[in-house]
């Protein structure tokens, strides 16, 4: 590994990849080390890439060393001669998963995959595709893509079609782009307080094309059918969602339908936590301080809870010396 665009403590490795139709393909591996052998694995979203080393602190802290992957055609990854961000499917991303993940099961015992957005649906069909293979014992889903954000009679109608249209054009650009109204939300030089590349997640967004739009529904089927993920999954979403350029950006999430990620989020699997923070961003972690807090602290809750190693409890009445029986802490708020 060599040292990263963020500086001394991050390095980074590139993950070479089967060439596609475009040419060469790069993934890009980032890491923060800790002490100890447990991990988070962190997927970004669309128009995005790892920059959020506050989220790496947290994880630090904790004594997980801290795992980005820039997905191909992102951020550290994307190469003079691709279309920025483009996939024909949700599954072009397992390869540099598969290795990333490979990679960090060689010095560690515990991996957490912490996925955002889009990073977090690509996350939920992976976990899914490797249920039963102990590959990840815990996911984290900071405002996942399970469902476009528009009115559901429109997706009916658009759904089929955009697909259709996608066979034979896959990299057309579809007409409704990206809002420039979130990222100028967040970013310093506008109305946030979060410093990041404008090349690599610029405020108009990159273009989307058919051929990605078709393979983020084909993906919203498969969650919303029901996924068969076999670890604890935390799903955490705003309270609310705002939209337009009157909506409030400053306290919602102005991308997602956050209702909709809280209903989908119980076809993920069977051991799903859902947390709605009032005041939260759509990326969560991006929020303003006080409400940053409040996510981090339910997330240092549920690893606690299903993250960290059974504590021993003595058999009642035993001696000094005698066996003792294990259990893993129950959830904050179980009986």
């Amino acid at each position: 590994m060599e040292q990263d665009v963020l500086g001394a403590d991050y390095q980074s490795i590139r993950l070479p990849l089967d060439d596609d139709a475009e040419g060469e393909v790069v993934a890009t591996l980032v890491r923060r080390q800790a002490p100890g052998r447990k991990a988070v694995l962190y997927l970004h979203g669309f128009v995005d890439y790892f920059f959020q080393t506050h989220l790496a602190d947290f994880y630090v802290e904790r004594g997980y060393s801290f795992y980005a992957l820039d997905l191909r055609k992102y951020g550290r990854s994307l190469l003079e001669h691709q279309t920025p961000n483009f996939a024909h499917s949700m599954s072009d991303y397992f390869p540099e998963i598969d290795e990333a993940v490979r990679l960090i099961r060689e010095d560690n015992d515990v991996l957490l995959l912490n996925g955002h957005s889009t990073g977090g649906l690509i996350a939920a069909v992976w976990a899914d595709r490797v249920r039963g293979q102990g590959l990840i014992d815990g996911l984290f889903l900071n405002s996942p893509f399970l469902e476009l954000n528009v009115p559901a009679a429109v997706r009916r109608v658009a759904g089929p079609l955009v697909r259709a249209l996608a066979k034979g054009r896959p990299t057309m650009v579809f007409p409704a782009g990206v809002s420039e109204a979130y990222v100028r939300s967040i970013h310093r030089d506008h109305d946030g307080e979060w410093d990041f590349d404008l090349a690599w997640k610029p405020a108009r967004g990159f273009p989307v094309r058919l051929g990605w739009l078709a393979a983020v529904t084909r993906a919203h089927h498969q969650v919303q059918a029901g996924l068969g993920i076999d670890v604890p999954i935390l799903v955490m979403a705003s309270a609310r969602s705002a939209r337009g350029k009157k909506g409030d950006l400053t306290s919602a999430d102005g991308v997602l339908n956050a209702d909709d990620i809280a209903r989908w989020s119980t076809r993920l699997g069977r051991h799903v936590t859902c947390v709605r923070v009032d005041g939260g961003l759509h990326d969560l972690v991006l929020s303003p301080g006080p409400v940053r807090a409040k996510v981090f602290d339910e997330l240092d809750r549920w690893m606690s809870a299903y993250l960290e190693p059974p504590a021993a409890v003595p058999v009642s009445g035993a001696a000094d010396g005698d066996v003792v029986r294990t259990r893993r802490a129950r959830p904050p708020g179980s009986p």
